[in-house]
Order: C-alpha cells, then structure tokens, then sequence
C-alpha cells in the first residue's frame, strides 16, 4: 500500500462521501473510486460498505482509519522534526569552554540561546584550549570558547572577547593598598600561573609580559583551574596575573589590581568546525549576537 492510498482511502473515511473526498483531494470521483477499490483488493478486504444513498465503513474499515490515522500524525510530526532540525532548532549540541569563558562570555550566552532553541539538547565541557581544539578536530565537540591565536585552516573562529589582565594579590599583600600596579614591582613576587602543558596560550601571554619588561617571573606554584589560583593567592602563597574576567570570581582575601602599562589582551573566540551544521550555526549565530550588543552597551557579556 501505498502512502497516497492511504491518504485517499482517509479521506472517503472521513467524509464517507466519494465526491465530497474527491473535491477535497482536488481530484474526479471516478479515479478516486477506482483507486480504493485496488486498495481493498490489495489488502484482500472490503473497507466500505457502499448504497445509493450512503457509505458506510465495515469493521476493518474502522481499523485502518484508526491505525491510518496514527500513521498520518506520526508522519507529519516526523516532517515537522526533520525540518526544525534543517533549521537548526532540535538536535544535541557538544559545547567547550574554559574557565575564561565561564566567567565572561558563555552564561549570558547559554541564556540567550536556551530561551530560543529549548528543543536543543546541550552538552558542556570544561576543557582547555588545546584539548577543545583536539576534540573539534576529532567531532567530539561542536562548538568551543577558547583562546587565540588557532592556526588550523579546518577551523573558523571568532573573536568574541578582548579584555586584559589583572593582578590578583592577597589582602594583606603591600600591594592591596595599590590602585594599580606597574610591571617592575611585580619583579621578584612568587607567581601563581597554570601549567603551561594545560593552557600555553595564556601560559606564554603571561610570561610573555614579563619577559618584555625585562625579567622572568618566579613561577612559586601551578594549578590548573582559576578557582585555585585564586584560592592559592588568598592564602598567601603568590601573586597572579589573570583575565579581567576572572574577577567576577568574588573570593575573600582577594583583590584585584589593573596593570599601569599597556599589554596585550587576551583574545577569547568562538571556534566550529568548516560547513557546520543548523545547529551550530544558529549557536554561533547567538554568541555574536550577545557578545557584540555587550561591546556595543560598553557592558561586559
């Protein structure tokens, strides 16, 4: 049987009225007759029970309008699936970030996005640059935020943020009295930073700023996650630079300094694999939308 079958038999089940089905599918009575009568030999049954006056559906008439029924509504919600998933409103969604991120740009994100796509299954990551860029290669996530500079021409990427560093320093460190902070007196502080096999990108920046104002920095500890870096400075145990971001972090013990002089800032971007899919394209759709009215308002996301 075919889907056109069922869709003419419906109708006559519905109207029980050979014309009245007829003009309804936009076709003549006779070639509608002749079709549901194939249809009852095919299936080697009689569906309608048919005078001058009236039809009538026999007992497995009444049994396929039935299951005919479902079968049209399940269709027609399968049409309706596949094309909110072409339009990139239903599908699943892998997304990394890291802790930069979090404290930025990604929850104003994911509020935006989930009040317009709640159909979207999403799923969140925890991951540092490299590893987000290793697993967007290998499709295990779809989307990341992450730092630049990516060089993979299998990528495309998209700044979403621009913010500079902060001195994290404790409460009772001389330097909490401090407006600011230049360069040179951090010279000689024990230094709190991330590892840099877990993140080089901000690892390099970081010593990087030290380096071109002529010293190295004593690195004293390394802790991978922001929560701890700034965990370990509240305990006395060293000075952090950290993206401006992270002071949305509010953790007693600790203050945040701006640097006087200009470095250069820490670029945190949006990255997808080449020809993406609806899904992810709406996402990306999204961050830049959020992300650029933040810029705009002089607001940060």
């Amino acid at each position: 049987m075919e889907l056109r079958h069922l869709k003419y038999f419906l109708a006559v089940a519905e109207e029980l009225h050979f014309s009245r089905a007829a003009e309804k599918l936009h076709m003549a009575q006779p070639p509608l007759s002749q079709q549901i009568r194939a249809l009852e030999t095919e299936l080697g049954v009689q569906l309608f029970e048919r005078t001058r006056r009236k039809v009538q559906l026999t007992e497995a008439g009444r049994v396929l309008l039935e299951e005919g029924q479902l079968v049209m509504a399940q269709l027609e919600q399968a049409v309706r699936s596949t094309q909110r998933a072409a339009r990139g409103e239903s599908g699943r969604l892998a997304v990394g970030f890291n802790s930069s991120a979090a404290y930025s740009v990604l929850p104003a994100i994911l509020r935006a996005y989930r009040q317009r796509f709640a159909a979207v299954e999403l799923v969140l990551r925890e991951l540092t640059t490299d590893r987000q860029l290793s697993e967007l290669r290998d499709g295990r996530i779809d989307v990341g935020f992450l730092y630049l500079p990516v060089e993979d021409p299998a990528l495309r990427c998209e700044v979403l943020l621009s913010e500079p560093l902060v001195v994290a320093v404790g409460e009772f460190h001389p330097f909490a009295g401090e407006q600011s902070l230049g360069l040179e007196a951090l010279a000689g502080e024990p230094l709190i930073i991330n590892p840099r096999a877990d993140g080089r990108r901000f690892y390099d920046l970081v010593t990087g700023i030290f380096e071109q104002a002529g010293f190295k920095p004593r690195v004293a500890q390394e802790a991978v996650l922001t929560q701890t870096i700034v965990s370990l400075v509240a305990g006395g145990v060293g000075i952090a630079l950290l993206p401006a971001s992270a002071r949305q972090f509010q953790r007693a013990g600790v203050v945040y300094r701006p640097l006087r002089e200009q470095t250069p800032h820490l670029e945190v971007a949006v990255a997808w694999r080449a020809e993406p899919p609806a899904v992810v394209r709406e996402f990306v759709r999204v961050a830049r939308e959020i992300a650029f009215a933040a810029v705009a308002a002089g607001q940060s996301v």
